[in-house]
């Protein structure tokens, strides 16, 4: 009893340590950029973390007003030519920053306004340019969940990319789709990866005792359509839930799927609930999805491509996770009779259940103590 009592209790501890890792807000991360394309002009109207800037805000309120600006103009230049840079492939726009009167953020995003500064940066060239490639730098040192969404206006087409930490540059003279599609599904990767109560999610339902493949893939099939078919209605705003309601929800549905691993003897008929609860995982997503302001332009292509992302995030985890749980029981079995197994996934499963539930408490009441 001593043993199986410490393996469940470290299962639990493991975890908890596992999914420890700071989560940043990504409203606080997010940067916004209106770029408009000329001859030999281009302006953007930047919304971005006034904290990449601090020397700048003097009196430390989280936002630059235009004396402060004026006040600390060249350094501002200085700092934001090498963070944002514009090629015509041979020459780099010459760069004149003026303050903006107002923030240009998403009105989703407006409860971030006290810690966002809004800049028009003006690149110029000497003659007209043929080709422009932007290179985008200015993100949160550190923080993985950094992006900036950027729409972008060409003799009268309007295209959208994301920059983030791994996706830094892009033509601003493009029609390409595959491009704005690129920088999407890499959005939908890096949200999938650091959703951990999605990750916590799929985990517990691989840890059902007698799951083959099969179970795997009608499970991961049903949570797949559930949550793209909410995703989708939820950025569309065909159905519409407060995100802290949802939250709270996704945890409930974590504890419950871990908790049914303990007396769950039949993994038949199991899609049915994943499918459900994948409504709610989908409204989660989108939520994401919407605190970067999707812009209209392509939406289509937007969409689509973010869900794809999130399903290769998906079937990256799920399939590393049977993996290496495979070989791992596989390994258990040759070392010693003990059942190793079993009390593993009971050690998860009770660690999920725990975290799950302190997730639910923080959600609900919004008490600010989990650490991720």
């Amino acid at each position: 009893m001593k043993t199986k009592f410490t393996l469940i209790l470290l299962g639990a501890l493991s975890l908890w340590i596992a999914l420890a890792i700071p989560a940043q807000a990504h409203w606080a991360d997010l940067a916004v950029a209106d770029v408009a394309v000329g001859e030999t002009e281009t302006r953007i109207t930047l919304t971005f973390p006034t904290g990449l800037v601090a020397f700048a805000d003097d009196n430390k309120d989280g936002q630059l007003s235009t004396d402060e600006v004026n006040a600390h103009l060249a350094g501002l230049q200085d700092f934001l030519s090498k963070q944002i840079v514009l090629t015509d492939g041979k020459n780099t726009g010459l760069l004149h920053i003026e303050p903006a009167q107002t923030l240009k953020l998403p009105e989703n995003l407006n409860v971030s306004a006290k810690m966002h500064s809004t800049l028009l940066l003006i690149y110029s060239w000497v003659e007209p340019v043929q080709e422009l490639t932007m290179r985008y730098e200015l993100f949160l040192p550190g923080v993985s969940t950094a992006s900036c969404l950027a729409s972008i206006l060409h003799q009268g087409h309007v295209q959208t990319f994301v920059f983030t930490p791994e996706n830094r540059e892009h033509s601003l003279i493009s029609r390409s789709l595959w491009q704005q599609a690129s920088s999407f599904i890499l959005l939908g990767i890096d949200h999938i990866f650091a959703g951990y109560d999605h990750i916590l999610f799929l985990v517990s339902l691989l840890m059902l005792s007698g799951a083959g493949i099969s179970y795997l893939l009608k499970v991961v099939t049903a949570f797949t359509i559930a949550h793209s078919i909410t995703l989708t209605l939820a950025v569309l705003d065909i159905v519409t839930l407060p995100s802290q309601l949802v939250e709270s929800a996704i945890a409930l549905t974590i504890v419950y799927v871990a908790a049914e691993n303990f007396w769950r003897k039949d993994p038949r008929g199991r899609w049915v609930f994943t499918f459900g609860f994948g409504l709610i995982h989908g409204l989660g997503f989108a939520s994401a999805l919407k605190e970067i302001g999707l812009p209209h332009s392509n939406l289509a292509v937007s969409l689509a491509s973010f869900n794809i992302g999130v399903e290769m995030g998906q079937l990256a985890i799920v399939s590393a996770a049977y993996v290496v749980m495979s070989l791992a029981f596989l390994l258990m079995k040759h070392i010693e009779k003990f059942a190793w197994e079993k009390y593993l996934r009971v050690s998860v499963s009770a660690g999920a259940v725990v975290v799950g539930l302190l997730w639910f408490v923080e959600r609900t009441f919004r008490l600010g103590f989990m650490p991720f």
